[in-house]
């Protein structure tokens, strides 16, 4: 059974997705949802985009076999997707190609971008520079501001409200409120109005693509389950979408945070409720009063207090599982990763690796595949304040 493909004529996964945005953004976003339907069915494009993922970005990624993991679990098989062997350290260079490209298409040489934990920031800078585009970045906190700088980014604080990617995604809608003409907003995830969710999901959907025929060619058949984690939901939805079809479990992890309580994770399926943020009808924390709910995570990129549409449909029709890791769940996870693998995952990644740990034991003989969408490079400083043992010469 197919359970989700393209939303319909106004954006919508089932009930969830739109465009709720002012009417001046109305305009934009529809010039937007053209340019993309001829682009996905240009093979000009499509080649130009393939060619860049693979000599610029480094695809295809590894798809990698943990056995020190895996055998100190004594339970299921534990493979990893390397999504943070690409170019920049993360996914979130799938995306930025393909929306450049596009803004390259309809005339746009400004670009705005919002970043939590600054690896989209980095990925829009970054091909901005290569297509010598000017690129302003908004973001509520100070990870990997350097780096853009240096890769010719301009780079714009949010004092308002709690400083996270809710706040920086509302300030970049605001620039592109006021210079439409000449500016693209190169969103982040699958998020906002329609076509941002089914976009993002289309330039991410190569991660599994590439799991699915990496897992027949190395393990001989298809995994019995996939985890990922979900901030917003590009990566999990990445890697969801080639096996939506098929038998077998889809897992997306969001960041329980250090408490139930509201304001102490961002669980949106643990405690939120359907509503409109930035554009787009989905589930979100929110108050008694309706209020947007404050959020916390470890992890600057999973702290978002809704959701992608898709991930919403995915839910209410029971096709992916959603649970959520604590942070205490996530740092574990890293050393432990750190430790067996040689390899130091990023914060947000940390939370899926966390979750097959978990389930690892009590499925021996099963396949599991975990997206690591990203390296722990930015996060080193939180690790090091969480693991003080560790910084003590």
């Amino acid at each position: 059974m197919t359970t989700t493909s393209l939303p319909d004529a106004g954006g919508h996964f089932g009930p969830y997705g739109g465009r709720y945005v002012p009417e001046v953004l109305m305009s934009p976003l529809e010039e937007l949802e053209q340019a993309y339907a001829a682009a996905r069915v240009d093979p000009a494009f499509d080649q130009e985009l393939r060619a860049l993922l693979h000599h610029y970005a480094g695809r295809p990624t590894p798809l990698y076999f943990a056995s020190r993991l895996s055998e100190s679990l004594k339970g299921a098989h534990i493979w990893l997707k390397r999504e943070d062997l690409l170019h920049t350290g993360a996914h979130k260079i799938n995306n930025c190609l393909g929306q450049i490209l596009l803004a390259r298409r309809m005339g746009k040489q400004r670009i705005i971008a919002e970043t939590g934990a600054g690896q989209h920031g980095v990925a829009t800078a970054t091909v901005c520079a290569l297509f010598g585009m000017q690129c302003v970045v908004y973001m509520g906190q100070r990870l990997n501001v350097f780096r853009m700088r240096l890769l010719g980014a301009q780079v714009v604080g949010v004092s308002s409200g709690s400083r996270t990617l809710k706040d920086a995604i509302s300030e970049a809608m605001r620039d592109w409120v006021t210079n439409v003409e000449g500016t693209h907003y190169l969103l982040g995830s699958v998020l906002g109005a329609h076509p941002y969710p089914m976009m993002v999901r289309d330039f991410h959907k190569v991660i599994g693509e590439e799991t699915r025929a990496q897992s027949l060619a190395q393990i001989g058949r298809l995994p019995d389950t996939i985890l990922a984690c979900v901030g917003g939901g590009s990566n999990a939805i990445g890697i969801f979408h080639a096996f939506v079809d098929a038998p077998i479990k889809l897992i997306g992890v969001e960041a329980g945070g250090r408490g139930l309580k509201l304001g102490e994770h961002a669980a949106r399926f643990s405690g939120g409720s359907p509503g409109v943020l930035q554009g787009t009808f989905s589930y979100l924390l929110q108050d008694e009063d309706g209020q947007i709910g404050l959020t916390h995570s470890v992890s600057a990129g999973l702290d978002y207090p809704s959701i992608g549409p898709e991930h919403a449909w995915l839910h209410d029709r029971q096709r992916c599982e959603y649970v959520s890791m604590s942070d205490s769940g996530a740092l574990a996870a890293a050393k432990t990763l750190a430790r067996t693998e040689g390899i130091i995952p990023a914060l947000e990644s940390a939370h899926a690796v966390a979750e097959a740990i978990r389930r690892a034991p009590s499925e021996p003989g099963k396949i599991y595949v975990v997206n690591v969408s990203g390296r722990g490079d930015k996060d080193i400083d939180i690790y090091r304040e969480n693991m003080p043992e560790l910084d003590a010469l």
